[in-house]
Formats: C-alpha cells, structure tokens, sequence
C-alpha cells in the first residue's frame, strides 16, 4: 500500500544546473560569434590574397602589351608571354581579356575562353574593382577589372580565376575552427561545472551536517565553512539552540501545571470518597472526569513540545519488538505477531517514548478485542520528489471489527463504543492527535483478518 506523490508539487530546480547551464549557452553563444568572425577575417584576408595574385597576373599581361621603350600606341601587341599554363588551356577556369574602355570592344582574349566571352550574362561596368561572376564555363569566377593608360589611351585589363579552390580552402578553414572550437567548448564547459561542483561542495557539506541534526545524529551544525556561508550555519545553530530552550520552557510549565493541579484533585476525590451520599458521588464522578480532560490536556501539550524538537529520531524496529513481547506476555491467549521485513535503518523522526505511546495504545486495543490474533505490520511509503518520507504502521485484528461510522467515532477524545472494557477512551483519540502532531495520519478500516484494521503513517529520517 503506497500513497501517491502529491499532483501539484513544484519541480525540485538544481542550482548546479541553472549556473551550468548559463555558462554552456553564454558559451555556446560566444564561440559561435566567435567562429563566425574567425570565417570572416580569413575569407576576407583569402579574398585579398586572391585579387593579389590576379594584380600579378594583370601587370604580367600589361608588360607584355607594351615592350619595354615603347610609349606609341601602334607598338601594343598582344600578350603571349604569361607563365601561367592555364590561360592556354580551354575553359580551365583561368581567363583574361583586354579591352577598350571606350566602347568595351575586347582586343585581346586568353586562349581558355576559346572565343566565349569571359562573364556569362550582365557584367560590371565598373572598373577598378573585384567582384564574382559566372564564368564561361558556368563556373563561380572571381575578376580582377584594372584600368591603364597607355600612350593616351584606356584600356581595361580583366583576369578571371575560378574560385573552387579558394571556396574549399575557405570550408576546410570553416570546419576546423568549428572542431576546434567545439573541443574548446566542451572543455570549457567541462571546466564550468566542475568548478560548480567544487564551488558548491559547502553547500552540500551544510546540507549534510543539517542531515545529521535533523536524524539526531548531531546536536549542531558543523561551522567550519567557507566566510560566505558560515554566517548562515552561525544562524542555524542558534534557532536550534532557541528551539531547544523554548521546548525545555514548554516542559517545564506543563510538568508545573501537572504538579499544581495533581494536589488539589487528590484532595477532593479522597474528601468525596470519604463522604456519603449523591453529593459526594457527583463530587467523585466530576473529579474523576477533570483528572482524565488534564491527562489528555497535559499529554497533549507534551506531545506539541516534543514535536517542535529539532533533530530527534528514534528506531522503529526495537520499538514494536519490544511492545510485542510486552504484549505476548500480557495477553497470553492471543498471538501478536509482527512482521520480518522491517528495513532496520528505519527512524521515525520523533521521540521514541511517542512512538511507543502511539503503537502501544493500538496494540493494546487490538489484543483487548483480538478473539485469537493481532499482526504488526510496517511498510515504506513511495512519495513525490518535494514529499516528505513516510512510512506506515499496520495493526490488524481478528476481533469484531467496527462500522465506517464506529470508526469515526472511535477516535474522538474521550468516546467508548463498549463500556464493557476497561479504559478511559482516550487511547486511539491521542493516537490521533499525536499523528496530527507529527505531521501524519490514523486511519480505521476492515482488516483482511475479520477485525479492525489501524493504518498509522508517521513521518522517517
């Protein structure tokens, strides 16, 4: 039997992972601007390059335009020099042309355009530039366009060259440094979250000292961290210390209240049992009555200053074996039996004189209405994430057993079903309380035995 996790509990947020996280996608962001501008500065130094190399080539052709001592332009002749074997292969991706500025009519064409003109399509009419085309052979070009002056008059001298190549190297360029920076990356990030796994480590270590003081492991919390969070391991320690004044306090004014009231009841209830008559039988009766509504009281109120300790526990496996063979021995015709599978690392977070009071008062119902029977049984509670950890008690029963109503009215203080047995009728009404108390629950049912079945949920370590 389990209790389902709670529907609306909040998602547990990990600080560790929020600052890695900031620091991955920051990162991630910042490498890829980074990456980018890399690609850009090479293309654009690649490009520069490029066009360097077409400017050699231009001036190359320009010298062989114009002999060395010539200066008329009837002396222009026609480059065949160049020492790029290229230019003389067909559609190899290489061209040059040389042409009029006025009119754009081409004087001179490389032996690669085989007489197909050197951009396919509109071409710029502006010179003195570089830009990209479509070469003839519907290739991606890059053309160098350079204006010169010779012997008055303009010519334009265009070099082409296809940019496979110069795109390659560009991509291989791209791809490296997307590797590169991707290792970098993740070696940052790396570093990141250990260094958050090292930087919040006090954390954990707080957390874990607060562990052992919640199971009463420890009486404080340990101090010795680093300056930014001992002040709140300072803090913590004096609530505890506060908590555990106030408790003592609360003791102390209910054993007071105890002793104060103890006397003068016992004074009236001897006076009324030594007098006669309907008078002193009322006297008696209502003595009788403020002696039980105190106990309960006063028993109460202990219960709420015990409840308000911080970083007390108990074992739950000694307790309930030991109530068991007190009961055995008491309720000799009944056989109380208690279960083997009780994890014994299991604490309930309390007091152990509660815990014997809450299992006790239920097994003593059950031996008192068991005809031959009574079992014991304890089970860990599956919980949420944000839930607290729980677990149950189970005492079942061969006995009469009660109705749904009976056992509504089963755990009201002071309410007895039969007045047959002996008791007050406040044993499962404290039970009750006392579960509230600590945060859990008592519930009455039909146990698979016949009888009644009481399902105590009490909070653990």
């Amino acid at each position: 039997m389990t209790d389902k996790p709670l529907p609306n509990a909040p998602r547990r947020k990990s600080l560790a992972s929020r600052l890695v996280t900031v620091a991955a996608v920051w990162s991630v962001l910042a490498l890829a601007v980074a990456g980018f501008i890399l690609v850009g500065l090479y293309r654009a130094a690649s490009e520069r390059a490029f066009d360097a190399q077409l400017d050699v080539y231009g001036k190359s052709i320009l010298a062989e335009m114009v002999p060395e001592g010539s200066g008329a332009a009837t002396e222009i002749r026609e480059p065949k020099g160049l020492s790029e074997p290229r230019f003389a292969l067909p559609l190899s991706g290489w061209y040059w042309t040389v042409s009029l500025e006025e009119g754009g009519s081409v004087l001179f064409a490389s032996p690669s355009l085989v007489g197909d003109p050197l951009i396919a399509g509109a071409a710029s009419t502006e010179v003195d530039e570089s830009f990209f085309a479509i070469g003839p052979g519907t290739e991606e070009i890059r053309v160098r366009r350079q204006r010169f002056d010779i012997a008055g008059q303009a010519y334009v001298i265009s070099v082409a060259a296809e940019t496979a190549g110069f795109r390659a190297d560009i991509r291989s360029f791209a791809g490296q440094v997307g590797l590169t920076l991707l290792v970098f990356g993740a070696g940052l990030v790396g570093a990141v979250f250990l260094q958050v796994r090292v930087g919040l480590r006090p954390l954990l270590r707080l957390r874990e000292s607060l562990g052992l003081v919640r199971r009463g492991e420890a009486d404080e919390i340990d101090e010795d961290l680093p300056v930014e969070i001992a002040p709140l391991a300072v803090e913590l320690n004096a609530l505890i210390h506060s908590n555990r004044e106030i408790v003592e306090r609360s003791r102390t004014h209910v054993g007071n209240l105890a002793h104060g009231l103890k006397t003068p009841l016992s004074v009236i209830s001897n006076e009324a049992r030594t007098a006669q008559g309907p008078f002193a039988e009322k006297v008696s009766e209502q003595a009788a009555i403020m002696q039980t509504q105190i106990q309960h009281h006063l028993e109460r109120a202990r219960m709420a200053a015990q409840r308000r300790v911080i970083g007390v526990s108990s074992d739950v496996e000694p307790i309930l074996s030991r109530l068991v063979r007190a009961m055995s021995k008491i309720y000799r015709e009944r056989t109380v039996g208690l279960a083997d599978d009780i994890p014994a690392d299991l604490r309930f977070r309390g007091e152990s004189q509660d815990l014997e009071e809450l299992t006790g008062n239920l097994l003593d119902n059950a031996c008192k209405w068991a005809r031959s029977a009574v079992r014991v049984e304890v089970n860990l509670l599956q919980q949420g994430e944000q839930a607290r950890a729980l677990f149950e008690i189970l005492v079942e029963d061969d006995g009469p057993g009660l109705s749904e109503q009976e056992c509504i009215e089963a755990v009201k203080r002071g309410r007895r079903l039969d007045e047959t047995v002996p008791g007050t009728g406040l044993g499962l009404s404290i039970v009750a309380d006392l579960a509230g108390l600590y945060g859990g629950r008592l519930e009455l049912g039909r146990s698979d035995l016949g009888g009644l079945r009481a399902r105590l949920v009490l909070p653990s370590v």
